[in-house]
C-alpha cells in the first residue's frame, strides 16, 4: 500500500525511541535539584542499568533548560555520524536492532533447517540479492528498462489507465495511488480507497512557498531531474525536468494542506464508479479496477476530490509526450536506490546530502535491510524475538500497560472540563483498547513472495515482487473480515502506534529495549521512558485526530457540543504554546500540524507520572538511586529519550513536514504545564521553564 495511506492508518509517531545509555552508578547528591525529605535509604542499580549521570550537565539548572540538564555533556561529546542527518536514543536503539537483525539474517543464511522456500530462507536470499553490488553494477539500468519500455509504448491517453493499474500493483504512486484499508465510518468493513500521490519532494508546501530557500530546492530538484534523465540517455534533459516540475507543481497546488489532512473527515468522499467516471471521466474506472484485480468494487472514497479534478485537468490540458516523461521520471526516481552505484549515488546526493545535510551514505548492508523490513519484515522479526525479547520481558510490559491505562481511567474520571455523559464514552473507548505487545501471535504467511536468487536475479525486481505480493495481500482483504490482529508494524521495529480503526496501542519488541525499557531497571526509569510511550499511545485515541473515532473504532462524534468546544479551546493553547517555539532562525514548529503528537507527549507524561505513583504506593519507594528521588529519575528518563543532535538543514526539513516536534520540544514542552515537575525540581517563579497555571495547559 501506497505511504501516503499510513498517516490515515496511524496516528502515532516515531515517538520515542532510545539507545542504551551505559552507566556507571553513583550515590551523589544532584547539585542542582533539590531532593524532598524524608527518603528511604539509597540504593545502587547494576552497572549499565538505568540512567547515565555523565550525560548529564548540571552546571545548568534543571528550571532553566531541562534538555541540556540531562543531555549537555552527551550532546557536547558526541559528533553527528556522518550517514545521520540526527542522532540520538532513536538513532543509536535502530543501529543496535540493525546489527542484530544482520547477525540473524546471515545465520539463517548458514542453516539448513531453513530450507528452500521457507520465509526465513527467502529473507535471506532477499538481503542476499540486494548486497550484491557487483551484480547491480553490471546490471546498470537494464533491470528498470522493461518498465521505461512500458511507458514509451502508451501511444493514446486512454492508454495511460492501463499503466497507472499496472504501476499501482507495483507500487509506485504517479498521480494517484489505490489502497485497502478499514472504512473509516465502518471499521468491520475493508474499503478501498483513491488517494493523491506522485510528488517527488517531501511535501506539497515545497512546491507553492516563495520563500528564497523554497525556490532554491526547486532550482535544485530540477537539476536533479535532468541529472537523473541524462543518466538513462534521454535527450532534452533539461527540457523534461522542467516539464516534470511543472506538472507536480499543479499537482501539489491542489492538494490539501498537512494541516487539513489531520482531520480525517476531509479524507472521507465515497463515491460510486458512476461519481468517479462524471469527475474524472478521462479514466474508465471500472476497467482500471479490472487490470488492478478489483472488478466486483462498485465504491471508491476518494480521499482528495479537488486533486482528483486536478489530475483530470492535467491530463486534458498536457500532450502525450508530457504525460510520459512525468511517467518516466517517477519511474526513475522510485527504481535508483536499488539500481548501480550511479543512480544511489545521485539519489543519496539530493535527497539526503541537500535536503537533509546528511554528509555520507549509509553502509550498504543498512540500506538493504530496511528495504527488506518492508518486504518481508515479518520473516525477519521471527529471527530477531528470539534473540532480543525474552517472555519476562513482555509479561512486565503488559503489567505496565495496565497499571498506565488504569491511571489514564482516574484522569477522566477526574477532568473538571468534562461532561458526566463525555466522560463515560471517553471510558468506554478507553476500556475497548486492544494490547499488542512484542510480536504477533500468528507470522504472516510469505509462501506466495517471490525472491529471485538466481543468476538472472536484480534487488529492483525482487523489491517490485515485494511489493506485488503486499500490494495483492491487502487487494485480497476485500469482501473480507477486518483482520484485527494484524500487526502495522514488524517487531524489529524501534517505534510503536496507535490504530483509530482498530482502537488498539501497539508496541513492537523493537522499542521495548533500553533506554525505553530494561526490565531489570527501578520502575521510575521505566515509567518515565516505556511508559511514557505508552501513555502517549493511550493519549492518541484521544488527541485532535483520535478523537473523532469511537471504541468500535468508527469516524463518529461521541463528545457533547459542549465538551468538544471546551477540548478545543484547550488544544488551541497548545498550539500557541509550540507556535512560539524556534530551533533555528525564522524556522518555528507548527503547533497545528504537531498537534496529535504534543497532545500524545502531554498526556502520555502525565498519566505515566500517576502510573508511577500508583506502583511507587503498591510496591514501595526504593529511595534515592544515583542521588535522585524516583520522581527526578522520572523525568530525567523522561529527558533522556529525547537525546538528540541535529545537523541544521535536517532540522529545518523535519520542522517543515515531520508531525513530530523536534526533540528538544518534546522533552520540555510538556514539562512546562507539569506541577509534579515543579514539584520535583523546586521550579519557581523566575526560572526559564516555569508558566503560571494559567498559560499551563491541561487536556487529559
Amino acid at each position: 500500500m501506497s505511504l501516503f495511506f499510513r498517516g490515515l492508518l496511524f496516528t502515532a509517531s516515531v515517538l520515542v525511541v532510545g539507545g542504551c545509555a551505559t552507566n556507571t552508578t553513583t550515590t551523589t547528591e544532584p547539585t542542582a535539584a533539590a531532593v524532598p525529605e524524608p527518603m528511604p535509604s539509597e540504593t545502587t542499580l547494576p552497572e549499565g542499568v538505568g540512567i547515565n549521570v555523565s550525560y548529564m550537565d548540571t552546571t545548568v539548572g534543571p528550571g532553566e533548560d531541562f534538555f541540556r540538564y540531562v543531555n549537555g555533556n552527551w550532546i557536547d561529546q558526541t559528533e553527528i555520524p556522518g550517514d545521520q542527518g540526527r542522532w540520538g536514543s532513536f538513532q543509536e536503539l535502530r543501529e543496535r536492532n540493525n546489527e542484530m537483525v544482520l547477525r540473524v539474517l546471515q545465520q539463517a543464511s548458514a542453516n539448513p533447517k531453513y530450507v528452500d522456500g521457507s520465509a526465513e530462507r527467502k529473507a535471506a536470499e532477499f538481503y542476499r540479492v540486494g548486497m550484491d553490488s557487483a551484480r547491480a553494477e553490471q546490471q546498470g539500468v537494464q533491470p528498470l528498462q522493461p518498465m521505461l519500455e512500458s511507458v514509451k509504448a502508451l501511444n493514446t491517453k486512454k492508454a495511460l489507465q492501463d499503466y497507472l493499474a499496472y504501476e499501482d500493483r507495483r507500487g509506485g504512486d504517479s498521480f494517484y495511488g489505490f489502497g485497502v484499508f478499514p472504512d473509516l465510518k465502518n471499521s468491520k468493513v475493508m474499503a478501498a480507497y483513491l488517494g493523491a500521490g506522485g510528488l517527488g519532494l517531501p511535501d506539497r508546501d515545497y512546491y507553492v512557498k516563495d520563500d528564497s530557500k523554497s525556490k532554491e530546492i526547486r532550482q535544485e530538484y530540477e537539476k536533479h531531474i535532468a541529472r537523473m534523465f541524462e543518466m538513462i540517455g534521454e535527450p532534452n534533459a533539461q527540457k523534461k525536468a522542467q516539464t516534470v516540475l511543472a506538472i507536480e507543481t499543479q499537482m501539489a497546488q491542489n492538494m490539501l494542506t498537512k494541516e487539513e489532512q489531520r482531520n480525517p473527515y476531509n479524507l472521507y468522499h465515497k463515491k460510486s464508479i458512476a461519481e468517479l467516471n462524471k469527475m474524472v471521466p478521462s479514466v474508465n474506472w471500472q476497467k482500471y479496477l479490472t487490470d488492478l484485480g478489483a472488478p466486483s468494487l462498485d465504491t471508491l472514497i476518494v480521499m482528495q476530490p479537488k486533486y482528483m479534478e486536478t489530475f483530470e485537468k492535467i491530463v486534458k490540458q498536457r500532450s502525450l509526450d508530457d504525460l510520459k516523461t512525468y511517467l518516466s521520471w517517477r519511474l526513475i526516481d522510485g527504481a535508483a536506490p536499488f539500481l548501480s552505484n550511479q543512480f544511489v549515488q545521485a539519489n543519496f546526493d539530493f535527497y539526503s546530502k541537500y535536503l537533509r545535510d546528511v554528509q555520507e551514505m549509509s553502509p550498504r548492508w543498512k540500506r538493504v535491510i530496511n528495504v527488506a523490513d518492508g518486504m518481508i519484515g515479518e520473516a525477519i522479526g521471527k529471527l530477531y524475538v528470539d534473540e532480543a525479547f525474552p517472555p519476562q520481558a513482555k509479561q512486565q510490559a503488559l503489567e505496565m500497560v495496565e497499571n498506565i491505562k488504569g491511571a489514564f481511567g482516574d484522569r477522566i474520571r477526574n477532568l473538571e472540563w468534562m461532561s458526566d455523559s463525555t466522560k463515560q464514552k471517553a471510558l468506554q473507548k478507553l476500556s475497548t483498547f486492544t494490547v499488542k505487545i512484542g510480536y504477533p501471535d500468528e507470522w504472516r504467511d510469505y509462501s506466495a513472495l517471490e525472491v529471485n536468487a538466481g543468476d538472472d536475479a536484480s534487488y529492483l525486481a525482487n523489491v517490485v515482487a515485494g511489493n506485488e505480493f503486499n500490494f495483492q495481500r491487502e487487494l485480497d482483504k476485500l469482501g473480507k473480515p477486518v483482520d484485527r490482529t494484524e500487526w502495522g508494524m514488524t517487531p524489529q521495529t524501534v517505534n510503536a502506534y496507535y490504530n483509530p480503526l482498530f482502537n488498539e496501542i501497539v508496541f513492537p519488541a523493537g522499542i521495548l529495549q533500553p533506554p525505553f525499557y530494561d526490565y531489570r531497571a527501578d520502575a521510575a526509569v521505566n515509567y518515565g521512558g516505556i511508559g511514557a510511550v505508552i501513555g502517549h499511545e493511550i493519549s492518541h485515541g484521544f488527541d485532535d485526530q483520535g478523537s473523532r473515532f469511537d471504541a468500535a473504532g468508527n469516524l463518529m462524534n461521541w463528545w457533547s457540543k459542549e465538551d468538544f468546544s471546551q477540548f478545543n479551546s484547550r488544544t488551541e493553547k497548545l498550539v500557541n504554546q509550540y507556535n512560539a517555539y524556534q530551533p533555528m532562525d525564522s524556522v518555528f514548529v507548527n503547533g497545528q500540524f504537531t498537534l496529535g503528537e504534543n497532545i500524545g507527549d502531554l498526556g502520555g507524561i502525565n498519566v505515566a507520572y500517576d502510573g508511577l505513583q500508583r506502583h511507587l504506593q503498591e510496591n514501595g519507594n526504593p529511595g534515592l538511586i544515583d542521588g535522585f528521588t524516583p520522581e527526578q529519575r522520572f523525568f530525567i528518563s523522561w529527558a533522556t529519550i529525547w537525546r538528540t543532535k541535529y545537523r541544521p538543514e535536517f532540522l529545518r526539513t523535519q520542522v517543515l513536514t515531520d508531525p513530530h516536534s523536534p526533540a528538544m520540544y518534546r522533552a520540555n514542552g510538556p514539562l512546562v504545564n507539569m506541577q509534579a515537575f515543579y514539584d520535583a525540581f523546586d521550579i519557581e517563579q523566575g526560572d526559564p521553564m516555569w508558566r503560571p497555571e494559567s498559560e499551563r495547559v491541561n487536556i487529559w
